[in-house]
């Protein structure tokens, strides 16, 4: 497989939900112009990549994951011209852009799937997973609309019952339901074509990538993604040949099948109990205390992490990146909750010193937190919270929007206090400029680069500190962590460095000579960045 796009080794991308990021125009709805607005705040933070929640044509019941033109930006944003524009200032900016890529299902309301419903055959008839008859209710592994067409037959949707899923074909057909199609079949491979073709379209106008949403869930019944992974390694093919700089994520959170699938990048994600939600958001179910590993309660296993990411790692490196979010509009609570800015600080040593690719969500870089009790937005339900305004100053409506706060898309928070960049974006102790100086620095050391190595040094069961190095570009930089309000000291090798190491960020004075051996003592809630020689 070619190389990923050079870009990526120094990128730091940015997730913008674009309805509540900055509104331009006064109407409470973030907006493209909005964007652009801000996109001096981001090339002061640091961050150069740019993931843009969906903003195409939907009747937004799903948040704009349920698209009803993929070739026009939603009236609410703007404009394909406000698009266009926005990645060409981008562009100026050595900025890049990802659109939010929804190939496996599309709205009820898209002009697709109103032709598939009707009961005469027509062009469109096989773009979606239709039964053969509406009193065929289910089937085994699909979730099924009963009765919604003219047609005489009911739908396959992926997701809310308004998304009707286009049809990828079945990897494993089942002979009891003969209106299952290969994935050879005409309307898989026209479904297909179509997808190369949006891609296209906004690649030509200046995307740099995509953010493919559900990446895994085009073919059905292919329990081993073999299938799926097939459609995604003819488009990466393409892309190689044709927008070799152009790059691909996925929303997959198996890097092990997502990355030799053809995907550049691959997110961990909280789809389940799993590593990554061991990190910042595991809670003990019979008292709901944080129990993750970056809480001061000490309560964490960076091995619950640390085993299931080796894995994903040393299997795919040469081949991908792997994508580790401080968050997304689906993640919640956010990671300022339950977080002071010490707190923060530590979390953003460590997702900024990673391999792979950082992806940071809007207002995690001041310590924007979930809000609690608000009713479900276009889809969002229990993530809701973790959607509102950004926080940009003690303004009206925290400078999000001139409208009326009962007009905003949701409420910002009420007391946001120094949680805005007006507030931080003076102070040199704050949590923004911690994290636009941990940024600085990912950039200036190519140890700390996306393909750079990775090797833990100490990292115990049930215990403190997280201790690691990155290696690149001939220098090893070592980080050490202790999220944990209760000092700790360890033991290292003498062979790490041959004088005390220099501090690039963090806690000073933190090494003594032990013999031959290194004692790395830290105090709670500590850690920094450190050169080895």
């Amino acid at each position: 497989m070619p190389p990923t796009p050079s870009w990526l080794e120094i990128a730091v991308f940015y997730e913008i939900y674009p309805q509540t990021f900055f509104d331009s125009n006064g109407d409470g709805i973030g907006d493209l112009a909005g964007i652009l607005q801000k996109l001096e705040y981001l090339q002061y933070l640091g961050v150069n990549a740019i993931w843009l929640n969906p903003c195409f044509a939907s009747p937004f019941q799903d948040a704009g994951y349920d698209v009803s033109n993929y070739y026009q930006v939603a009236p609410r944003y703007g404009t394909n011209a406000d698009l266009e524009k926005l990645f060409a200032e981008a562009h100026r900016l050595g900025m890049h852009i990802f659109l939010d890529l929804v190939p496996g299902h599309t709205s009820v309301e898209n002009a697709w799937f109103k032709e598939s419903c009707r009961p005469q055959p027509n062009e469109y008839s096989d773009w979606y997973i239709w039964t053969d008859s509406v009193w065929t209710w289910s089937a085994p592994g699909v979730q099924t609309v009963i009765g919604y067409a003219q047609r005489n037959a009911n739908y396959i949707t992926n997701f809310f019952h308004f998304q009707p899923a286009l049809n990828y074909g079945f990897a494993v057909l089942d002979p009891k339901h003969p209106w299952q199609q290969p994935v050879d079949a005409p309307g898989p491979r026209a479904v297909r074509k179509e997808l190369r073709n949006i891609m296209k379209f906004w690649l030509d106008r200046g995307a740099d990538g995509f953010r493919v949403d559900m990446a895994g869930s085009l073919v059905k019944h292919d329990a081993d993604g073999k299938a799926t992974a097939a459609v995604w390694q003819e488009i990466r093919r393409w892309l190689d040949r044709d927008y070799p700089q152009a790059a691909l994520v996925s929303e997959w959170s198996r890097p092990t099948v997502a990355i030799p699938a053809g995907f550049h990048m691959d997110f961990m994600l909280p789809f389940a109990r799993n590593g990554y939600n061991s990190l910042f958001r595991l809670f003990d179910p019979d008292d709901h205390t944080n129990t993750s590993f970056f809480h001061p309660n000490g309560g964490g296993d960076i091995r619950f992490f640390l085993d299931e990411y080796l894995v994903n790692f040393r299997s795919t490196r040469e081949q991908g990146l792997i994508a580790i979010p401080s968050g997304n509009h689906d993640t919640t609570p956010r990671l300022g909750n339950e977080r002071t800015p010490a707190d923060l600080q530590l979390a953003f040593l460590f997702l900024l010193t990673m391999p792979g690719v950082p992806f940071l969500y809007y207002g995690d870089e001041i310590g924007m937190r979930s809000a609690d009790g608000l009713e479900s937005k276009e889809g969002a339900y229990d993530r809701t919270g973790a959607r509102t305004p950004m926080q940009w100053d003690d303004s009206a409506n925290a400078g999000f929007s001139t409208a009326p706060a009962e007009a905003l898309y949701l409420p910002v928070e009420a007391k946001p206090r120094h949680r805005t960049v007006a507030a931080q974006r003076d102070d040199p102790e704050s949590l923004l400029n911690h994290v636009r100086k941990l940024i600085e620095l990912r950039k200036e050391h190519p140890a700390l680069g996306a393909s750079g190595s990775f090797k833990p040094v100490h990292a115990e069961k049930n215990a403190y500190p997280f201790v690691y190095t990155r290696t690149g570009g001939g220098e090893t930089v070592l980080v050490a962590l202790n999220p944990a309000k209760s000092p700790c000291g360890v033991t290292l090798p003498g062979t790490l460095s041959k004088k005390p190491p220099q501090t690039l960020y963090g806690t000073e004075n933190v090494f003594q000579r032990q013999g031959r051996k290194w004692l790395l003592k830290l105090p709670g809630v500590s850690g920094g960045l450190y050169l080895l020689s």
